[in-house]
């Protein structure tokens, strides 16, 4: 089996994963929400907070949903550097989030590594994308 081809599979599997830490997230935040709040907190503040990180976890879920077609119909799937670059932010990802639920970080870091992680993609993929447009004139 090729490097290439045996990138098909691995990301396929990193995408799984984080997708699954993400799901394990939503049956788990509430010991996340309590870091984000003081020791004394009412339960308005515990709403407001639990409803900011369902609004991240869903915002996540509906990209994963856009990756998940273009994965599947092949639009992406066979593309070596898009399945490398998503292997690695998919990987880092979950390494992170790992530590978010284990560790219980609180709220706002669940934004960071999203930032993070999407920053990649797409700084990589629209420099791909412009060297792609020069290269052709």
């Amino acid at each position: 089996m090729s490097a290439v081809s045996s990138l098909v599979p691995a990301r396929f599997l990193t995408i799984i994963a984080h997708l699954v830490i993400v799901i394990t997230i939503f049956w788990s935040r509430d010991h996340n929400v309590k870091a984000c709040l003081p020791l004394e907190f009412t339960q308005e503040q515990y709403d407001n907070e639990d409803r900011k990180l369902v609004v991240a976890l869903a915002v996540t879920l509906g990209l994963f949903a856009i990756e998940l077609v273009g994965f599947f119909s092949g639009v992406s799937m066979f593309n070596s550097s898009q399945g490398l670059l998503s292997l690695a932010v998919h990987c880092g990802a979950s390494v992170s989030l790992s530590f978010f639920v284990f560790e219980e970080w609180e709220c706002w870091t669940y934004w960071v590594i999203f930032a993070i992680c999407r920053f990649v993609c797409t700084h990589v993929s629209a420099s791909r994308k412009q060297r792609d447009r020069t290269s052709n004139q």
